[in-house]
């Protein structure tokens, strides 16, 4: 599903040389590296304020620590989705409530998202999945409406472009008050182990993250506030800092690969190719179809036995997942996950495929739906 050793090849000598660095420095909590990639990053998103962490998960769970939430506050979050974005806020001892996405898009449906907000709600986490951000205009009104905290799970979709409703470009992650990020590797910006950040324009919000990510610490060993150990590693810091000057080149190949497939599948009815909606670049953090009268599974077994590996995001809504059986609004119902559910499917999407690689991909599965 995804080729990082072609990718690190092509960066070695940067890479390596990074890394080499940080091991001479010795530096391996809060090199310089973590702050020179944080700038950059800034830089880059055009926003003010970057606070690096552990990983993408703790990023979520800093964010809802930062806007001072309560346990039984309910947070808004869509049922189709990484368990990772509904996890932090039942950690927390808040409320997730989950709401149904759109058919195309895959991202959380604003329409729902208004039929769910009680006295309770304070928050609403959309989540641009797959590389695509979800409908923000329509869901900063509501959050406007309801004076509700718009916390973006921009995890798979750094790099993309969300065309504001000012006719403004913003970045995935800069349009609400906090975005969060993962660099886990497989991620369009990666690093080589666990990585993640918190995004805000808002002076307030970032100064309590960086003292939450840091035991709750301003000054050392004077205690602000209960935190976390949630640090960006130097080595880590490091890698970014080098792929950082790729991601666009990286969103390119993906956008390309995407649209070779497009060509490939419009020769079909069996499956429909993913949606671009016109306020949003995608930039294929996976590349996800749908299936039409044709068995997934034993697609996947064919495809398997041709070399071919594939994946099911997500094979199982959450409100059927154990771990939130105990759902506070069992009359809600999710037509359109649960369908999701039972038709995607996601094919290799990465930066390092190339034309022999797309045929072979597409030839087999066009060769299985049609029966041949």
């Amino acid at each position: 599903m995804v080729d990082l050793r072609d990718q690190y090849l092509k960066i070695k000598e940067n890479i390596d040389s990074a890394i080499h660095g940080v091991i001479d420095s010795t530096s391996f909590i809060n090199g310089k590296e973590v702050k020179e990639f944080q700038f950059k990053l800034e830089e880059y998103l055009r926003i003010k304020h970057v606070v690096p962490c552990a990983n993408g998960t703790d990023a979520l769970q800093i964010a809802l620590m930062a806007l001072g939430l309560k346990p039984g506050d309910e947070v808004i979050t869509p049922d189709f989705t990484f368990i990772a974005t509904v996890e932090v806020i039942a950690l927390l001892g808040l409320v997730p409530v989950l709401v149904d996405v759109k058919p195309d898009t895959f991202n959380i449906d604003p329409a729902e998202i208004e039929k769910a907000i009680t006295p309770k709600t304070k928050a609403i986490i959309p989540v641009h999945l797959f590389g695509q951000c979800a409908e923000m205009a329509s869901i900063l009104d509501i959050a406007k409406k309801y004076n509700l905290f718009v916390i973006e799970d921009a995890a798979q979709a750094t790099g993309a472009d969300y065309n504001s409703s000012s006719g403004t470009v913003k970045k995935a992650g800069t349009v609400g008050n906090i975005g969060c990020t993962s660099f886990f590797p497989s991620k369009n910006l990666g690093c080589y182990g666990d990585g993640g950040a918190i995004f805000t324009n808002d002076d307030n919000i970032a100064e309590t993250c960086r003292s939450i990510v840091n035991h709750g610490m301003k000054v050392r060993y004077y205690h602000d506030r209960i935190g976390v150990n949630s640090r960006l590693d130097t080595l880590q810091a490091a890698v970014l800092k080098v792929k950082l000057e790729q991601l666009d080149k990286y969103n390119k190949a993906r956008q390309k690969a995407a649209a070779f497939y497009d060509v490939q599948f419009s020769k079909t009815s069996s499956l429909c190719i993913p949606y671009r909606d016109s306020y949003s670049t995608h930039i294929f953090h996976q590349y996800t179809v749908k299936l039409k009268g044709t068995d997934r599974q034993k697609l996947m077994e064919y495809l398997k036995n041709k070399g071919i590996p594939t994946m099911i995001y997500y094979p199982v809504p959450l409100h059927l997942q154990k771990a939130f059986r105990d759902n506070p609004y069992p009359e809600r119902k999710y037509p359109v996950t649960e369908k999701l559910c039972g038709s995607v499917l996601s094919l290799p999407m990465h930066t390092e495929l190339d034309e022999e690689q797309l045929h072979h991909i597409s030839n087999s599965i066009l060769r299985f739906v049609s029966g041949d």
